[in-house]
């Protein structure tokens, strides 16, 4: 499981150095792609595989689109992770989350997967979700 919110701060490749406990149930290799409202999700090799035939299967089933499926799979990369514990986000997927180069991100732990947003974005989906749990997002 990733929890936890941590600030971190984009080199001039557009790598970002992952938090040292979400590493190890990483691996490796690592699937970036276009995450849930406007962020970068990253997940473990063996999560995205169960994530893309889950699609695969929405998809035969009409509960999903195929636009969504090649938007998906379009979006996502296999990523190394290199020795200071850093991932390369391409900049399709920079564009897609709003994080300029060289920029501060915020990287969170969401349960069965990680994300990175711009710092204002998740400032705001935070205050929704925490309005959710205090019972006023209903």
């Amino acid at each position: 499981m990733f929890v936890g919110v941590y600030e971190r701060q984009l080199d001039e490749r557009g790598r970002v150095a992952l938090p040292s406990t979400f590493r190890g149930e990483l691996g490796e290799h690592c699937y970036l792609f276009i995450g849930d409202d406007g962020c970068v999700s990253i997940r473990s090799v063996a999560s995205f595989d169960e994530q893309a035939n889950e699609m695969i299967e929405q998809v035969k089933r009409g509960e999903a689109s195929r636009n969504r499926q090649r938007a998906f799979s379009s979006s996502a990369s296999q990523a190394t992770i290199d020795k200071q514990g850093r991932v390369t986000i391409d900049a399709r997927l920079r564009e897609h989350a709003g994080i300029e180069p060289q920029a501060a991100v915020m990287v969170l732990g969401s349960l069965d997967q990680i994300e990175i947003w711009e710092p204002e974005a998740y400032r705001v989906s935070e205050a929704a979700g925490q309005d959710e749990i205090a019972g006023g997002g209903r």
